[in-house]
């Protein structure tokens, strides 16, 4: 596998309906937009200036994030989002992350493996500089190495859909300075464990560093 490449710090235009997406994840995460709040296309347009199309674009992008869901005669409205939930989905994925940790410390090849700590080294920077919108771009990355060098499709396959699911909430967490520092420490002791084939141990560290995102993401609620 190619070594990571760095974040590009002027990024090319994004689309518009990502955009739009991104804010209203925001103020859904926010309690801005409280739960069954109705999502109106044209109001939207209207409010972001944009035609219907990518309007129609960015609620089908939050309803693939589980934020948002189409309910008859009512149009789409903002999903419910319980502690509950967020604490099942973050179960899930810990164990998920933790299934391809394991594996990938048994399975990534040499490439993978040198690629996959380059990241974490430049990571380490990113938190150290406060970099926030950098890291969360490259925290994405680096669970992907882990979910892609674990050398399993069907495993691959739920992981990524998991990680849609909970993207806004790892996002929203990684605001905050010290929360970030603490993900690339925890960083350190997943990376040390794959880099020793050190399975078991990849697998605790995966385990526990989503144990640590959850109850970041649910103090955060209140």
């Amino acid at each position: 596998m190619p070594a990571p490449q760095p974040v590009d710090p002027c990024p090319p235009k994004r689309l518009q309906s990502a955009v739009i997406a991104d804010t209203l994840e925001a103020e859904i995460i926010a309690g801005t937009l409280p739960s069954g709040s109705k999502l109106d296309e044209q109001a939207l347009a209207n409010r972001f200036g944009a035609s219907r199309t990518p309007v129609r674009e960015a609620l089908q992008l939050l309803a693939s994030r589980s934020l948002a869901e189409r309910v008859p005669y009512r149009g789409v409205i903002v999903a419910q989002i319980t502690r509950e939930r967020i604490d099942m989905l973050f179960e899930t994925m810990g164990e998920i992350e933790a299934t391809c940790g394991r594996l990938a410390a048994e399975r990534m090849t040499m490439s993978e493996r040198a690629a996959l700590e380059e990241l974490h080294q430049s990571m380490g920077d990113m938190a150290a500089r406060g970099a926030h919108e950098a890291y969360e771009q490259a925290n994405t990355q680096f669970h992907t190495l882990i979910f892609e060098g674990a050398h399993n499709a069907e495993l691959l396959a739920v992981a990524n859909g998991l990680r849609l699911k909970l993207a806004p909430f790892r996002k929203s967490q990684l605001k905050a300075s010290e929360r970030m520092k603490r993900s690339a420490e925890e960083h350190d002791a997943i990376v040390t464990a794959i880099l020793e084939r050190n399975a078991k141990g990849a697998e605790k560290a995966l385990r526990r560093h989503l144990l640590s995102a959850a109850r970041a993401v649910l103090a955060s609620m209140g």
